[in-house]
């Protein structure tokens, strides 16, 4: 096992691995920007670095530094939690190439996974039923780009290869506007991702995102971890989690989760992963791949009571994995709210001092956080703040849980979301489950 570990991240994430750390008595080392001194992993940690400035440009994505915090306190591993530069295939190349271990995926597993269409081509290569499009770049052919999108038929959307976060994609609703579009896509695409590149597929109308997790080891094993349903979305960005997904039965979810995890074998796949689909009557359609740990990562440690930090970290390690697919069971629902630093209206973040925090508890309540009264939350960085998880023998009753830890929760300073997620939690379309990917857009009136 690794003697001393790098968490070259910040906020919930970066506790969350270092109590994963803890129980493997792996030493930590919590780099931080000068804005992120006060923050409880920083103050956990064996040991602190800083590497730079607030602005994240020249601290949590400045790969010298990272790697020159990894030197000087004779680390062995460096972990890239999620966002900043957990998927980006240079900086675990940089790692490996420094003689450190990247706790994720290879390099070249990263670089194929992040361009959309290598990645469906891998798929498709791997028995994932993917979306119909274009199956490649869009070339500067104008009558062919009119000739796809007739045989695939309209809506059609257009997205940028190395797209994320929800840029780089335009959904198009006749021919009158399809070229225009690509073109504005394509711009997009150049300017937010250095990489102009599109492509095209059908627009699913009303579908569902539902995604697998997987987890695969260095000795030729993968399994599956069921589904989560992270329909509950605004401009593409997840709001509310839940596992299992709503109305999937234990049949579908077996059938679709091995297809996950042979095409995890096939593509010498390691660490954690999540398939993420888009499902509309009854079919699964592969959208991308995330090469690293997510942020509703929890809801699936609820079902299955697997620390799934714990299990990434033992894969790098070089062990086998802990589990057979026979060892893994569902129990009961989970569901996780994202807490944001936020107006609940606007949707404007809403940095500044938390005067009073106050954290929910009982049987089945988990907050995933790094606030504390005092602490100020910065302007440079994501607006979320923490994650409340609230898991019960049946979805009904986890939708009560959390609607009274939504009540439980105190945080005073600032604005945050709690009032939107307790309006969704009592939303009759949502309680009674399977609601699509636009249902919360509509009901704010966003769309």
């Amino acid at each position: 096992m690794f003697e001393k570990v790098v968490i070259a991240n910040r906020g919930e994430i970066a506790l969350r691995i270092l109590r994963a750390c803890r129980e493997l008595s792996i030493k930590t080392v919590a780099v931080h920007s000068s804005a992120d001194r006060d923050l409880k992993h920083v103050r956990l940690a064996d040991e602190s670095v800083c590497i730079g400035p607030a602005d994240s440009t020249h601290s949590y994505l400045n790969i010298p530094a990272l790697i020159s915090a990894a030197e000087v306190t004779d680390a062995v591993a460096i972990h890239p939690g999620y966002g900043f530069l957990s998927e980006n295939a240079d900086f675990a190349e940089r790692v490996e190439e420094s003689g450190f271990t990247f706790i994720g995926p290879k390099p070249e597993t990263i670089r194929i996974m992040g361009d959309k269409i290598s990645a469906i081509e891998a798929m498709k290569a791997s028995g994932v039923p993917c979306v119909p499009g274009s199956d490649g770049p869009l070339r500067d052919n104008h009558d062919e780009i009119l000739a796809m999108a007739r045989k695939i038929g309209y809506p059609v959307i257009i997205k940028a290869a190395g797209g994320g976060g929800g840029r780089g994609m335009r959904v198009v609703n006749s021919e009158a506007t399809l070229l225009h579009s690509v073109a504005l896509t394509k711009v997009e695409a150049g300017s937010f991702f250095g990489n102009d590149i599109v492509y095209m597929e059908k627009f699913l109308e009303n579908p569902r995102h539902i995604e697998f997790q997987v987890l695969a080891d260095t000795h030729g094993n993968a399994i599956h971890l069921g589904e989560r349903d992270c329909s509950m979305q605004r401009r593409h960005q997840k709001v509310i989690e839940e596992a299992p997904a709503p109305g999937i039965s234990d049949e579908l979810r077996q059938k679709m989760g091995k297809v996950c995890a042979n095409a995890c074998i096939k593509t010498g796949y390691r660490g954690v992963g999540t398939f993420e689909f888009l499902y509309e009557n009854g079919e699964f359609y592969f959208i991308e791949m995330n090469t690293r740990l997510q942020v509703e990562h929890p809801v699936t440690e609820m079902i299955t009571g697997i620390d799934l930090v714990k299990e990434q970290l033992l894969v790098a390690a070089g062990e086998k994995l802990s589990y057979t697919q026979e060892d893994i069971s569902f129990n009961g629902h989970a569901i996780e709210c994202r807490i944001n630093a936020e107006d609940p209206d606007s949707f404007m973040p809403c940095p500044g001092k938390i005067t009073n925090f106050h954290a929910p508890g009982g049987l089945g309540v988990r907050v995933d956080s790094h606030i504390y009264s005092g602490y100020s939350v910065p302007p440079h960085y994501d607006s979320m703040i923490g994650k409340l998880i609230c898991h019960a023998s049946d979805r009904e009753t986890a939708l009560v849980r959390m609607a009274g830890a939504l009540d439980e929760l105190v945080i005073d300073g600032i604005k945050t979301n709690k009032a939107l997620h307790s309006r969704l939690v009592r939303d009759a379309a949502f309680m009674a489950g399977s609601t699509s990917i636009h249902y919360l857009e509509k009901k704010l009136g966003l769309s």
